[in-house]
């Protein structure tokens, strides 16, 4: 069905919960902070809550649920995590094994969600600075690439940082940086500019989430770190269970993005 980008945050999360909405949320609901999700059990909850603030780039928390708790409390109103984001994916023992729409009947009264900042939340900021977003010019999900960074480990979780990469005009790097850095709780300014394999990434034209974008002779990717990286971590220290959001998927919250500016 067409939605129009505008609509309220908590009208989307209904159509998601509903199973009528199953898209990349980027350019939906601009000026509110999007966010993605990794769910575990009780016992791995706190490594991975030391996990993420060792790695407040990558992984911005926004809001960490009560155990058991399928609602938000501080993020959004009638925000049912089990079922308001369009899409997610189940991991066992590290490998992808299922993506849904709905994890009603995956959920465990030891389940604990980590709500994180999402870089989508920031391109309203760019697009209102003048600042093209080629994936939403053309139609995509972000492109999203493993990188040789090492996150800085705690407990069991350890690996690499994803970034996701938005190609920028010359001329619109220092806006750029600028603007995104005003939002850190939200990835904040790049991790990277230029050259993508200083960073370790290998082909630009394939990235290992979401879809390759047309970058225009003349123009510099730019890379900032990204919320798929639990599923990075996941993928390499391969828990029994955990459940994330489909990259690029996110959940719109109800907050805006002035609020969370520095």
């Amino acid at each position: 069905m067409s939605v129009d980008i505008n609509i309220s945050p908590r009208e989307l999360r209904l159509l998601a919960r509903k199973g009528e909405f199953v898209e990349p949320t980027s350019g939906y609901c601009p000026g509110y902070a999007q966010a993605n999700l990794i769910i575990l059990p009780k016992e791995e909850a706190y490594d991975f809550l030391l996990f993420a603030q060792r790695n407040p780039k990558a992984c911005p928390l926004l809001e960490v649920t009560d155990v058991g708790s399928r609602m938000t409390k501080f993020t959004a109103t009638d925000c049912d995590i089990a079922t308001d984001f369009p899409k997610y994916r189940i991991y066992r023992d590290g490998v992808l094994t299922e993506e849904v729409t709905d994890i009603s009947e995956y959920w465990q009264d030891d389940f604990v969600a980590f709500i994180i900042g999402c870089s989508f939340s920031f391109e309203s900021e760019m697009i209102d600075a003048g600042i093209e977003i080629r994936h939403n010019t053309e139609g995509r999900n972000v492109p999203m690439y493993m990188t040789g960074i090492d996150c800085v480990p705690a407990g069991k979780f350890s690996g690499k940082m994803v970034v996701s990469m938005r190609p920028i005009n010359p001329k619109q790097l220092v806006k750029t940086v600028t603007v995104t850095a005003q939002l850190p709780k939200v990835h904040g300014s790049p991790i990277h500019i230029g050259d993508p394999a200083q960073i370790g990434i290998k082909d630009i034209n394939k990235p290992e989430f979401g879809d390759a974008v047309t970058i225009n002779p003349g123009e510099v990717p730019v890379f900032w770190p990204c919320g798929v990286t639990p599923q990075s971590i996941v993928m390499n220290v391969k828990p029994k269970l955990a459940i994330t959001h489909a990259p690029g998927y996110m959940l719109v919250l109800d907050v805006k993005n002035v609020d969370l500016k520095e």
